[in-house]
């Protein structure tokens, strides 16, 4: 019998001009993202993605 051992994912966010480093935790990605300007974390610690920011995963 074969066990699965799901694959974790991985986050990114994207803008139209610049691509974030690949982070294991969403949580990472959101406090990296404005760094490229993808976004900002307000003042609740509730991540705003900036117009046309993408949420990439693999």
């Amino acid at each position: 019998m074969k066990r699965f051992f799901g694959v974790m994912p991985h986050y990114r966010y994207i803008t139209p001009r610049r691509r974030g480093k690949w982070y294991a935790n969403l949580i990472d990605a959101q406090r990296q993202a404005s760094a490229i300007g993808a976004g900002f974390l307000d003042g609740s610690g509730s991540f705003v993605p900036y117009r046309g920011t993408i949420l990439e995963l693999r």
